[in-house]
């Protein structure tokens, strides 16, 4: 390719209205030479708006049957890519609703050309008057999520507008999610390839406060966050596994405190407890939620230290709340085992299971 005016810009689209057909011709007017459609099972009453961007110079028009989901089209149009645009440096995805100002398709198409190893964020600003309240507080949800379980610092989570280089195109034809989720399992990927994440600032636009859209904030928002399901089952599983060891020992020990050496029954449990709850997370963490590729061994050698300093910290605050403050000693232990869960957390995203470039 000679220009990066022959990026492909794919246009996911479900029952458009005229404002498919302006976006169109607006493409065509700064100069796009490449506009790929993905007609999601719309139906017949809407094959008009589908049939003129047919007859529109440079402007191809690929059909589903039936709805599929917005990340099944995506992936019917990177293949077709893939097949058609051999030396591509990848593509822009948009979409069909007038949020995307070609100016700014523009831009993320020249970013692409000068950046082909990173993923291109069209980014929107959540702070401003006229942004729906909850596109606003749903994305800065998320953006809190990313920040947190993955480590991934970004400012709109949920941005169509994107440029995607084409050896990431390839491996996210295998990434699951047929609907809104798959966006959110694209960024979760870059994560794992260790592949950079540009930003682009761009206009704000919600037209007729986003009522067009075709995203359910209850069950598309709820496929979003089940993404992470993973990360929340091997957190809550290994602490409840950990708080059950714990009580079952306490009961055990308290009656044998003589014989333990002078060794507070609390910490004894503390330990036990701690021990087989950290095998357990070790593992599960290390093949499903991390999938880290680094070495077993220097992996295992620093969740010792971390478990280590977590099990003294644990038994240390317990024994001596307990001693405070008395109660149930899961009551007491379960507040301090919150605030050390989320300090080791971060930990091993950061330091013990990450691989750096």
């Amino acid at each position: 390719m000679s220009s990066y005016l022959e990026i492909p810009v794919i246009i996911p689209s479900y029952e458009p209205d005229e404002k498919l057909i302006t976006l169109l011709h607006a493409l065509q007017a700064v100069e796009i030479r490449h506009v790929i459609v993905v007609d999601d099972g719309s139906g017949e009453a809407y094959t008009p708006f589908f049939r003129q961007a047919e007859a529109m110079e440079n402007c191809t028009v690929l059909y589903h049957a039936v709805n599929l989901g917005k990340g099944r089209a995506l992936k019917t149009a990177f293949n077709y890519c893939l097949r058609e645009f051999h030396g591509a440096p990848g593509c822009v995805t948009a979409d069909s609703d007038g949020q995307h100002m070609p100016a700014d398709i523009l831009a993320c198409m020249r970013a692409l050309w000068e950046d082909q190893e990173s993923l291109i964020l069209g980014c929107r600003n959540f702070d401003g008057p006229k942004v729906p309240a909850r596109s606003s507080f749903g994305n800065k949800c998320t953006r809190q999520v990313f920040r947190y379980l993955l480590g991934l610092s970004v400012s709109d989570t949920q941005t169509g507008l994107r440029a995607i280089p084409a050896f990431f195109m390839r491996k996210l034809m295998q990434v699951r999610g047929e609907r809104f989720e798959y966006e959110t399992n694209m960024l979760i990927e870059t994560k794992d390839m260790n592949i950079p994440i540009v930003e682009v600032p761009v206009e704000t636009v919600y037209i007729e406060e986003n009522k067009t859209s075709h995203f359910n904030p209850v069950t598309d928002s709820l496929r979003i966050y089940l993404v992470f399901g993973k990360f929340l089952f091997s957190s809550l599983s290994s602490s409840v596994l950990d708080l059950l060891l714990f009580q079952m020992f306490c009961a055990m020990l308290q009656r044998a405190e003589g014989v333990l050496s002078g060794i507070p029954y609390i910490v004894a449990a503390t330990v036990g407890a701690r021990v087989i709850s950290a095998v357990y997370n070790f593992l599960i963490n290390y093949r499903v939620v991390f999938k880290s590729r680094a070495g077993v061994a220097v992996t295992i050698g620093k969740y010792a230290m971390l478990a280590v300093c977590q099990m003294a910290c644990s038994a240390f605050l317990v024994n001596m709340l307990y001693g405070l403050i008395g109660g149930a000693e899961v009551g007491v232990k379960m507040p301090v085992d919150i605030l050390l869960f989320f300090i080791s957390f971060a930990i091993q995203r950061e330091f013990v299971y990450r691989v750096k470039n």
